[in-house]
């Protein structure tokens, strides 16, 4: 009977077995990678590797250490793998964004007549979620069915994860409500998934009633909750959702802190954003691409160059994320050597290959400085296919730099591609009706009626009070509308006599002077900042947020209002903030 039993029972005592164990979980949770390969080495000597549960905590040791591939050579040395070890290299690939490979050995587990259990079914649909694989995902959950684990609350939340982050909603709220029992993680991940979506009212009615039921809450749920007031510009509600996070400790956690520097930052309070990050003690990555995004959208460019030298010397990796914040940051200012540097940098050090989101944000960079060629060559350059943003990002330095026939050649590439964007349309259009081309312009615009689509309208908004007003050019509905339309007269009177003199130029339709004049007069931010100077107390900051771009004329308009009136008006666009305070804006004209 003894000669089936491995050696190693014999070689190594009792207690020295459970210590390596110990000692090999040890090194897992504290990431200690050099006590772990030494550990490695005398598990290796001493025979130990043959004892199943050694084995499962080697390959997750690696797992945690992002040494997926290290793992895996562990499990191929594995004489006896049992479920736990199959779930353990399982498991390992979907943390480590190996997600094909988790999903392959899933199919190589069962193909061995062995069945996957609670601990193996999560981690394949998280695999689905990471490449957006619904069917496969729907695969896995009938797997669940199956197998009798659909029922499970970690199965059961980790298909509601997965559902939410592929895009299927209603049937993540379908497993949500069908499971027997949920806990904070499942609550986490419905709340995150409306978030995602767009649906933020769901999003904050499932985040009260979470509340209500008594639920404690985790950081995940407040941070998903807090990015939803982030992306609504709800500073307040963002504001008191902070006090509940400092109330239940959960004001230290990086997640809670990288969401409220985003919640900060679109609202326009880059200061309310650095102190996030400042007493965030623990910072992840995810803080700080928030804190780069942050500085690079209120054109703190310096800022970003020195963030990112920090992080590095923090010993944090960056990631292509972290790239594009920088990349955007360059283009923002107009620093085109310093822009290179880092996209070279990116590739060359970090082995980080450019997306085409990191193509676009070169070509802006190099467009908007006048460079229009040299874009041009790194789109013929570019070694995969240049996207609709690409495309557009000329396009739109053509229209800055009055191109039109560069702008056209753009344009013609973009619709090469298929079905493009109405914003693609109306880009093109301005190119046009910019360069005095209204004929032309028109023609791009019919292009996007034939297709039964609308531009998008301009729209500017102000939150007051939990309570947020929105303006569209020109209109009178809002309540105050009379006090709003007097204050814009009033105002105009000082501008003229500070200097202002509207510039029509930026009315791209072919109308008479005065037409263009009174268009211009009353586009969106000018109503909202109408209503802010006379709604807010003059010590306030006026904060405006706007769907579109801002036109040439508003954003020196909105220069001049600062001065009469020495307030401090922050706009954020599409693309950015401005901060106007005594004449001057943080951009510098350049945007």
């Amino acid at each position: 009977m003894l000669d089936n039993v491995p050696s190693a029972f014999f070689v190594v005592p009792c207690h020295n077995y459970h210590l390596i164990n110990d000692l090999l979980l040890s090194s897992a949770r504290s990431k200690s990678t050099a006590k772990g390969l030494q550990l490695h080495g005398y598990i290796v000597k001493s025979g130990l590797f043959l004892i199943p549960l050694i084995a499962n905590n080697l390959i997750n040791f690696y797992s945690k250490s992002q040494l997926p591939l290290d793992s895996l050579r562990a499990f191929e040395e594995t004489q006896q793998k049992s479920a736990t070890t199959w779930s353990s290299i399982i498991s390992c690939f979907a943390q480590n964004e190996l997600p094909w490979k988790s999903l392959d050995f899933l199919r190589k587990m069962m193909a061995g007549n062995l069945r996957p259990d609670d601990r193996v079914l999560p981690s394949a649909t998280k695999s689905c979620a990471i490449l957006s694989r619904y069917d496969i995902g729907r695969s896995v959950h009938c797997l669940s069915m199956k197998t009798g684990y659909e029922s499970d609350v970690f199965v059961g939340t980790s298909l509601v994860d997965m559902y939410g982050k592929c895009g299927e909603i209603v049937d993540a709220r379908k497993v949500f409500d069908e499971m027997p029992q949920r806990n904070v993680v499942t609550w986490s991940a419905m709340i995150y998934g409306y978030a995602q979506m767009g649906e933020n009212v769901e999003a904050l009615l499932m985040f009260k009633e979470a509340l209500f039921d008594n639920l404690e809450v985790n950081d995940h749920s407040f941070s998903s909750v807090i990015s939803v007031c982030a992306n609504s510009t709800l500073l307040e509600l963002g504001r008191q959702i902070q006090g509940l996070c400092i109330k239940s400790s959960f004001d230290s956690s990086s997640f809670v802190g990288s969401s409220l520097v985003s919640l900060y930052s679109k609202c326009g309070v880059l200061e309310g954003a650095y102190q996030a990050f400042h007493e965030t003690p623990v910072k992840n990555l995810g803080i700080w691409n928030a804190m780069l995004k942050a500085c690079a959208q209120h054109s703190h460019v310096q800022e970003v160059i020195e963030l990112f030298k920090k992080m590095k010397r923090s010993g944090m990796k960056p990631n292509f994320i972290t790239f594009l914040n920088v990349l955007n940051a360059c283009s923002h200012a107009g620093l085109v050597d310093e822009g290179r540097y880092y996209f070279d940098l990116m590739k060359e050090e970090y082995r980080i290959e450019p997306t085409d989101k990191h193509y676009a944000s070169l070509v802006d960079m190099l467009a908007r400085a006048g460079k229009l060629q040299e874009a041009l060559e790194v789109i013929t350059n570019m070694p995969i296919d240049p996207t609709e943003s690409v495309w557009g990002a000329l396009l739109t330095g053509c229209t800055l730099h009055k191109n039109t026939e560069l702008a056209a050649f753009a344009a013609d590439k973009v619709f090469e591609l298929g079905p493009v964007s109405s914003g693609m349309h109306i880009s093109l259009s301005n190119a046009y009706a910019a360069d005095g081309r209204f004929e032309d312009a028109a023609k791009a615009r019919k292009l996007l009626r034939d297709r039964g689509e609308k531009k998008e309208t301009g729209l500017s908004w102000v939150e007051e009070r939990n309570k947020v007003h929105t303006f569209a050019a020109g209109e009178r509905r809002h309540e105050r509308s009379k006090e709003i339309y007097e204050k814009l007269a009033e105002l105009g009177e000082e501008m003229e006599k500070a200097g202002y003199v509207a510039d029509t130029s930026f009315v791209l339709r072919e109308v008479g002077g005065d037409e263009k004049n009174q268009t211009i007069r009353y586009h969106s931010e000018r109503l909202a900042i109408a209503f802010g100077l006379i709604t807010f107390p003059a010590d306030r900051p006026i904060r405006v947020i706007k769907n579109l771009r801002v036109c040439g004329d508003c954003h020196n308009a909105i220069k001049f209002m600062s001065v009469c009136t020495g307030r401090v008006i922050i706009v954020r666009d599409n693309n950015r903030f401005h901060r106007f305070e005594g004449g001057k804006c943080s951009c510098n004209d350049y945007w």
